[in-house]
């Protein structure tokens, strides 16, 4: 695969594109490769409750199609269509990822059990609308890396909101009570050059106090 290090191209060069490439396919090993580098964001107390579920079958698009309401053609154009959620469970996680901070040498066996100790119970006890908010910020930040990440591989993004948010979870096999659904990314090879949208000017939307 061929990555394009150039950093200013891959941001200020990034475009939603609506229109793909049909023929082109991403590899499952590729994709793997770019959600492990969009897993680089950050994460509160890096618990990563990001939770991505790649639709690039046939089948799982004729599942997806009604649900993305107009985004359709990216639905159908697109290599794939990566649906992002938030995993409300995530503390589930906090063994596994802070035993593998001690193993690497990143963290102490004694902050380790401090951190369950106290981050554990903080989190179970979060009412269920502030562990939304908190899943769906980390699970954003990580969205944003994986557009320009997939850039960087050659290929375009776009992210979507329209969808059946309510619906999405449960057709995928997902529990909806413990996984939210965040953003939808198509992702593949463009076909039409996306338009270059307008910015406000820093001065306009920056104070310095």
């Amino acid at each position: 695969m061929s990555i394009n290090n150039d950093f200013l191209d891959v941001t200020l060069g990034r475009r939603s594109v609506r229109v793909y490439d049909d023929t082109v396919k991403i590899s499952h090993e590729e994709m793997l490769v770019m959600i492990q580098k969009a897993t680089r964001a950050p994460s509160s107390v890096n618990l990563q409750p990001w939770r991505f579920v790649v639709v690039d079958s046939d089948e799982g698009k004729e599942k997806l199609r009604p649900l993305v309401r107009s985004n359709t053609t990216q639905n159908d154009t697109s290599a794939a269509m990566v649906l992002i959620f938030g995993d409300l469970q995530c503390y589930t996680y906090a063994e596994e990822i802070y035993s593998k901070a001690v193993s690497e040498g990143k963290m102490s066996e004694t902050a380790k059990n401090n951190w369950l100790a106290d981050i554990v119970p903080q989190y179970k006890s979060f009412p269920k609308e502030k562990m939304k908010k908190a899943v769906r910020l980390d699970a954003d930040l990580a969205a944003m890396q994986f557009m320009l990440v997939a850039r960087s591989h050659g290929y375009d993004t776009n992210p979507i909101g329209g969808f059946e948010h309510g619906q999405l979870a449960e057709a995928f096999g997902l529990d909806k009570e413990r996984y939210v659904s965040v953003l939808i990314l198509s992702v593949g090879k463009a076909l039409e050059t996306g338009e270059e949208s307008v910015r406000l000017d820093a001065e306009e939307i920056t104070f310095f106090k």
